[in-house]
């Protein structure tokens, strides 16, 4: 259940915004108190609130003499009216479409979620600026959570959103440069440090780290909207469960990607068998992407599947601070509590034939096809 009001950690000046409600809050604080720049990226914009309330404190921020950039993915941002926008362009604000949609190139996504305001004050999680994402995430509202840091992080994040702003056009040769050198690197900033990620060759920061803290965790907590980790990652997680770690993956009840969730049942039964404990959340849709290994935190807009850890860019921040693992595994409990337990001994008679069949239909199109479809289509580009 979500804290009433914002957790904040003094060592680093962090602070969880433990719904959409709260992200909401302190979002269009920092934008209304931002004095020289707003920089915006979303993956999903849609009308309503709070899409209107934030463009309308970025027209005001503008009409301060603030620069204001708005970075918007071609795909999720779809059905975002074309004059949404036009109020913010004609007083200076700039707003670029990543990747416009293009059949050839249409599985290359910008997932990433971030808001900086004047290099100073960043904001990071799985949240999109949509109304389904408005509520606490229990008794109405998706179930989702950000992070607000400050700093040489939110320094480091404005740059990394200065470089997915210019490379919004995706053009073929701006391309190919990046895939020799692809968007894929660990920033480390004292006790944090910011995953980038991308298609491309070179591995992926974020799959690499959760495996090494996974060696030699001695406590690992998950809360996953979309769980298909890698073949590493999984394991990963049965070698540290096989050990006497105690680990609990909070996954979705209720999800609003039905294929996503057939596909995640049928990783089940190894991770059960291993010991790992599994729940589905119960009184709202899951968005939210968390892990707790000891005292580090993960949080950011990668989901544990093929397609955030493969194919989409994404970000994500790891972060070494006990008060803020502390504070992440007190709001864990408060959803495991509302969560569903799956019973190991239960799980496999209680799906028919047919239902395992779909689970596994639906692991070969999320884990195999999706990404043979986005490696062509990036071979395509050349």
């Amino acid at each position: 259940m979500a804290a009433p009001y914002p957790i904040r950690s003094e060592h680093e000046e962090s602070r969880w915004l433990n719904s959409g409600d709260q992200f909401f809050e302190r979002t269009l604080a920092a934008i209304a108190g931002a004095h020289s720049s707003i920089w915006l990226e979303t993956y999903i914009y849609a009308v309503g609130f709070p899409g209107n309330q934030i463009r309308d404190a970025l027209l005001s921020a503008l009409e301060r003499g603030v620069e204001v950039k708005v970075l918007l993915d071609g795909w999720g941002s779809l059905f975002l009216p074309n004059h949404f926008w036009d109020g913010l362009a004609a007083a200076g604000g700039e707003v670029r479409w990543f990747n416009p949609l293009s059949l050839h190139r249409y599985g290359i996504r910008n997932h990433r979620k971030l808001l900086v305001c004047d290099r100073t004050t960043a904001f990071v999680g799985g949240i999109n600026i949509a109304p389904e994402w408005a509520g606490d995430g229990v008794t109405h509202g998706w179930r989702d959570l950000g992070l607000e840091v400050h700093g040489r992080v939110a320094e480091e994040l404005g740059d990394s959103f200065f470089k997915m702003f210019l490379m919004a056009p995706f053009r073929h040769k701006r391309f190919l440069r990046l895939r020799k050198t692809p968007l894929r690197k660990t920033v480390r900033t004292g006790e944090g440090s910011v995953l980038l990620s991308g298609p491309g060759r070179g591995r992926n920061p974020f799959s690499e780290a959760i495996v090494k803290d996974l060696a030699v965790a001695r406590s690992v907590k998950i809360l996953a909207a979309y769980f298909l980790p890698s073949g590493a990652i999984r394991r990963a997680l049965i070698r540290c469960a096989r050990s006497g770690c105690p680990i609990e993956i909070i996954l979705a009840g209720r999800s609003d990607v039905p294929l996503a969730q057939l596909a995640s049942r049928r990783l089940y039964q190894p991770l059960l068998r291993a010991g790992v404990q599994i729940l589905e959340y119960q009184p709202q849709i899951l968005h939210a992407k968390l892990l707790v290994i000891d005292d580090t935190v993960y949080v950011g807009s990668a989901n544990l599947d093929r397609r955030s850890l493969q194919i989409n860019y994404e970000l994500m921040l790891r972060i070494a601070n006990r008060t803020l693992a502390d504070q992440a595994r007190s709001f864990f409990a408060a959803d495991a509590a509302v969560s569903r337990r799956i019973d190991p001994l239960t799980w496999p008679q209680s799906r028919n034939l047919w239902s395992k069949l779909l689970e596994r239909w639906a692991f070969f199109l999320l884990t195999r096809l999706d990404p043979l479809i986005a490696r062509r289509q990036l071979r395509n580009l050349r």
